[in-house]
């Protein structure tokens, strides 16, 4: 056990890996003092979307607010790490709005190598196997929320991908702008 304890140390110290310990203290910031961290999520977005563009293949589709608050919405209610707290979200379930540009309902085979690119117009953005957020596979729901807590989005943008059952909402795309469909191959 003691040779693998001094393995584990030596190849720590040889891959460059740090320790909590080690971990620096406070804001994290370049060679100039720059707070390095505030490109992420948390801060405020610095350009909110104002539509939704979904790709798959040569076709896609584009909803504005309004033609988006005409499509059946669903609800769902999911803990928020960040805010501490229960939110109510509405929005269109994201295989509802995959299907009509021919994204398997049910997925076998080459199918399952689907995945999707979602991103804000902050510029941040996330992957998920299509599996993910489809129910046939998938237990979350996931959806695209126009609403939260029965108020429009709001300073989020237009719309936000949100996701039933993650631990901490790091995969949710606040001021979301586009998805697309792309395949593994």
């Amino acid at each position: 056990m003691a040779r693998i304890t001094t393995f584990a140390a030596i190849f720590a110290i040889c891959a460059g890996i740090t320790f909590a310990q080690d971990a620096p203290k406070g804001p994290v910031t370049d060679a100039h003092g720059n707070d390095t961290m505030s490109g992420m999520q948390m801060s405020k977005p610095a350009v909110r979307s104002t539509a939704l563009t979904i790709t798959f293949g040569d076709k896609s589709a584009t909803w504005s607010p309004e033609a988006f608050t005409a499509l059946p919405h669903v609800s769902l209610t999911a803990f928020n790490e960040h805010a501490k707290a229960n939110q109510t979200y509405s929005g269109v379930p994201v295989l509802a709005l995959l299907k009509p540009l021919g994204v398997p309902e049910k997925p076998h085979g080459k199918d399952l190598r689907l995945y999707l690119l979602a991103e804000g117009a902050d510029g941040y953005g996330v992957v998920f196997a299509v599996a993910e957020v489809n129910p046939d596979i998938h237990s979350g729901t996931a959806i695209v929320a126009d609403s939260m807590d029965g108020k429009p989005i709001g300073e989020d943008g237009a719309f936000k991908l949100v996701l039933e059952g993650e631990r901490r909402p790091a995969r949710w795309v606040r001021n979301l702008a586009t998805i697309k469909v792309k395949s593994a191959d």
